[in-house]
């Protein structure tokens, strides 16, 4: 039934050639389906509100002693947890569309070669939008507020989704490199934990020793955290976005490529 849907050609006769659009379209929307029948965005709605009551109810009393509003301070890394959720997701994806033999079911069709891997991407774009919408709602509820008018509110959302998109890209190539969905979703989610814990996204840079201060402040977690708190607060500068903005575009340089490479190839 795949096969007929993404190998449909758009006009008539010997000589007509298969739509890439057509097989994109198709594709993401089987996935979009499988993930509302399977409860995917469901779950992609209540992860940030796991992340927003484990993050925020802890620390918001000793934070607050300390002059810090802790809804502002904290909702960046609420955000980033939230869709780096979705890379894991990502990589279980590719292993599971590999392990099962669809991937390479695609390579024996006329199928682009470019188009499984975007029909995942959006899929993954899909959740990351849900997640973040969830994560705001959240966050609204524990009074993060966006205070600086829509610009810096849209420039704080299409980060997000940069910064999901970028880890996605990344997740998809190690779940194709992967025979295992589990074993890959295991190896994604410490990573993950110990950048975040070890970041700026949940208590300022004083609150770690100073041996290991100078990777907390420059890893990437604390210098997207620096500059989607100075977005939501309207005080985003050069300075500061310019640091996240590069590591941005090494992510995207490192990760595209390899998901482009682990996608096509015919092993």
């Amino acid at each position: 039934m795949t096969a007929d849907i993404v190998a449909a050609p758009t006009t008539t006769g010997p000589a007509a050639r298969p739509s890439a659009i057509g097989q994109w379209w198709a594709l993401s929307s089987r996935l979009i389906r499988t993930m509302v029948v399977r409860g995917e965005l469901v779950i992609a709605a209540l992860a940030p509100l796991v992340f927003t009551l484990g993050f925020y109810l802890p620390l918001r009393h000793v934070m607050q002693l300390s002059g810090i509003n802790y809804a502002q301070f904290v909702m960046p890394i609420i955000v980033m947890q939230a869709v780096a959720f979705t890379a894991i997701s990502a990589a279980q994806l590719a292993a599971g569309e590999r392990a099962r033999g669809f991937t390479t079911r695609m390579k024996t069709m006329p199928v682009g070669g470019w188009v499984p891997l975007c029909a995942r991407m959006t899929a993954c774009m899909v959740r990351s939008i849900v997640s973040l919408a969830a994560a705001l709602t959240y966050g609204y509820m524990i009074g993060f507020r966006f205070q600086a008018g829509i610009g810096q509110a849209v420039m704080f959302c299409l980060a997000a989704l940069g910064i999901g998109l970028a880890l996605s890209l990344g997740g998809d190539a190690i779940g194709n490199l992967s025979k295992s969905p589990e074993a890959t979703a295991q190896a994604l989610t410490l990573p993950q934990l110990i950048l975040g814990m070890l970041s700026c996204g949940f208590v300022p840079e004083e609150g770690f020793p100073e041996w290991i201060r100078p990777f907390v402040r420059n890893q990437p977690i604390s210098q997207f955290a620096y500059a989607m708190r100075d977005m939501a607060d309207g005080g985003i500068t050069w300075s500061v976005l310019m640091p996240a903005a590069l590591w941005f575009i090494g992510l995207v340089l490192v990760f595209a490529p390899l998901a482009v490479w682990a996608s096509m190839r015919r092993t």
